[in-house]
């Protein structure tokens, strides 16, 4: 297993959106290209997957939180999509359209603190504590006293959130529990891999096509067209760059102001400023969050979670990448019945990016096996036990 598959995870545009089944949600790393035909990194814009978007504000001691959520569909119960370290709302555009496809069903899908386009005063704090809290408070902030039938679907980070969230009872109309790419022993196995993983990564990037082919090609996203959507909500543009007549600007600032120092240790100063930013002019983008300063948080997240997982007295649904394994009590908590399990071979650990349709037809099957929406489109439960 590599370092990339153990960790925790972290236009010119087609009219719409592949349907189910054609084949487009599944193959995007495996397209078959004709000779001297080059695959399309060009970004994609949200709207092409979800319906709309809403900066949902949330008071708090020390004043407002905005957080960024983007929707799609009118009835049924909503699915609120928690993502995965580094990733963003974004990271669940294509499993989005694939599950709308197939059952009724309301999407929410949320930037985390510190993720994506959500605004806090206290971006530092990535407790699980204060992150289940957050869901809590835009589940609020949305509906009020009397919300609609919520469940919590999670991917590696997003996936222990939503234990937490659900254990901690933060949303009181909670109908049941998925957690997708993440197992408690697999992932405390993998912090100690883990800086080592993201110091393998590059740091900037000269565009978003690049960020795109690189996250492809890398493997981290293992669908082109997942990706295309995706790396968008990953990286932003470095700071103070605006234009390459303003970067200059900048840099001749910076000697001027350098002029009036020492000579000693002037020189150098200049120079690895001047480094510093031609290395932004030529690489105008890099991560939106930092995931080597949240160390501290990470125990945090996956410690005992496979307990909290099988505590929590809802429905509860597991989906695995071939590479996971059931740790001792979520062992024996399937061979009590204690959730529905699927895995999913041939998938990274960006399960719901690289196989959307297949993660949407496990999600939907669960939902219309307990009842809680129905089916559209001729949908027909695929996996055994429905």
């Amino acid at each position: 297993m590599s370092a990339l598959e153990k960790s925790m995870h972290l236009g010119r545009l087609p009219s719409r959106p592949p349907l189910p089944g054609s084949g487009g949600s599944q193959s995007g790393a495996k397209m078959r290209m004709g000779p001297g035909r080059k695959r399309d990194f060009s970004p994609v814009p949200w709207s092409q997957y979800f319906e709309s978007m809403e900066d949902v504000e949330v008071e708090n001691e020390t004043g407002k939180d905005t957080f960024r959520v983007y929707k799609s569909g009118s009835e049924g119960p909503v699915l609120l999509l928690l993502h995965g370290g580094g990733h963003s709302a974004l990271s669940w555009a294509v499993f989005t359209a694939a599950i709308i496809s197939r059952v009724q069903c309301r999407i929410v899908a949320l930037d985390l603190r510190s993720h994506g386009e959500t605004k806090v005063k206290n971006p530092e704090d990535l407790s699980a504590e204060t992150m289940a809290k957050d869901v809590g408070n835009v589940v609020e902030a949305m509906y009020g006293d009397l919300p609609p039938p919520i469940m919590l679907i999670g991917h590696s980070m997003g996936g222990a959130i939503a234990v937490h969230t659900a254990s901690s009872n933060l949303v009181p109309s909670l109908l049941g529990l998925c957690m997708i790419g993440v197992v408690e022993g697999t992932a405390m196995d993998a912090l100690n891999s883990m800086q080592n993983f993201l110091r393998g990564r590059p740091k900037t990037f000269k565009s978003l096509e690049n960020a795109i082919e690189w996250s492809v090609k890398s493997g981290q996203i293992r669908n082109l067209e997942s990706a295309r959507v995706s790396m968008v909500g990953q990286v932003k543009q470095c700071e103070g760059i605006t234009s390459p007549e303003g970067s200059k600007s900048i840099v001749e600032g910076i000697i001027e102001e350098e002029e009036e120092d020492e000579e000693g240790s002037e020189s150098i100063s200049k120079r690895k400023k001047e480094d510093d930013m031609e290395t932004k002019k030529d690489h105008p983008y890099t991560w939106r969050i930092e995931l080597a300063k949240t160390e501290k948080y990470w125990d945090g997240w996956f410690r005992g979670l496979s307990n909290l997982f099988l505590s929590c007295p809802i429905p509860k649904l597991l989906l695995l990448a071939g590479v996971d394994r059931l740790d001792k009590d979520l062992t024996i908590g399937q061979m009590q019945g204690k959730f529905q399990m699927q895995v999913l071979p041939q998938c990274g650990h960006a399960v719901h990016e690289d196989a959307p349709d297949k993660v949407a037809e496990a999600v939907a099957t669960f939902l219309i096996r307990h009842r809680f929406a129905e089916p559209i489109g001729g949908f027909q439960c695929v996996f055994p036990g429905c």
